[in-house]
């Protein structure tokens, strides 16, 4: 029997969800998770469901049956096969350590994407990347070459066919051309203060100040730089007693976690765009132990 995700957002109109249910039942699936939510703001429905296919209907055959009962709603909606990993490209700069925490995931099976492709604009990670038999592209970037790099950067993409770009604390500004393209399909991780704290060495700014909350956001990718919609965030307390360099330890820790949950939201389908905000459903409680790491 095959595992399949159905998610669908269309406006919330009275029959949608019994439309959804009632296709699934009369064309031999069993619905083994669900999740909606209604939004009374922008008047969006959106809604995930986990199914098993008893009939081994294909994702081709679902599709076109499907967008049928979907057109009366305007229904955007998509099948996904479980067994199906998302291609990855990873992007770094210098500071390493969401990319060795993702390759450790991605290695014990922690984390189960297919990372295609690593791309830096320094050669401080070839040896790690090219020792997990991972493709490692450096490619330099400079404000004379920025046009010809991130073209660079696409035909990696496009060649690889890779779904998603994962910004591992790469410290690069993307156009808003690359954005635009990719929307939806770029996530980026960053340090989040109370109070915010930006420009260089934000960690020792923070001591500084006697922060007592440091942590992350994950988000995706807009022209907006670090304003994009949130998927996941998180906090760790900090005391007078540590030192700068433990915030550091504790930040980059924060953001390694926090970036893997993002991903992880991303790759099971549980993250939708909703403007410039996001709806991201929780795993249900049955879900693989590796979904719920972090």
């Amino acid at each position: 029997m095959s595992k399949f995700v159905l998610t669908v957002q269309c406006k919330s109109v009275r029959g949608v969800v019994a439309a959804i249910a009632g296709y699934l039942a009369e064309h031999g699936c069993n619905i083994t998770d669900a999740a909606q939510f209604d939004d009374v703001d922008t008047g969006r429905f959106f809604s995930r469901l986990s199914f098993i296919s008893e009939e081994g209907r294909t994702l081709e055959e679902l599709r076109r049956e499907f967008a049928d009962v979907a057109e009366p709603f305007g229904m955007d909606f998509a099948f996904h096969d479980e067994a199906e990993k998302t291609k990855v490209v990873i992007m770094v700069s210098r500071f390493g350590h969401c990319l060795n925490d993702l390759l450790y995931r991605w290695k014990i099976g922690a984390l189960p994407i297919d990372i295609v492709a690593v791309i830096s604009n320094h050669n401080d990670y070839q040896k790690v990347v090219v020792n997990h038999d991972i493709p490692f592209y450096r490619i330099k970037v400079t404000k004379q070459n920025k046009p010809e790099a991130e073209a660079a950067i696409m035909a990696v993409v496009e060649e690889t066919g890779a779904e998603l770009i994962v910004l591992a604390r790469y410290m690069q500004i993307l156009s808003d051309q690359m954005c635009q393209k990719m929307s939806g399909r770029i996530i980026n991780i960053h340090h989040s203060f109370l109070p915010s704290f930006k420009g260089a060495n934000p960690y020792k700014q923070a001591y500084e100040r006697g922060v007592k909350l440091i942590g992350a956001t994950s988000h995706y990718v807009t022209a907006d730089l670090d304003e994009g919609p949130i998927i996941e965030q998180d906090t760790v307390r900090v005391t007078h007693a540590q030192s700068s360099e433990d915030y550091v330890s504790l930040g980059r820790d924060v953001e390694s976690q926090v970036l893997s949950r993002a991903i992880h939201a991303h790759i099971h389908h549980r993250a939708f765009l909703n403007g410039n905000k996001t709806v991201v459903f929780p795993s249900s409680p049955g879900s693989h132990a590796s979904e719920r790491m972090g």
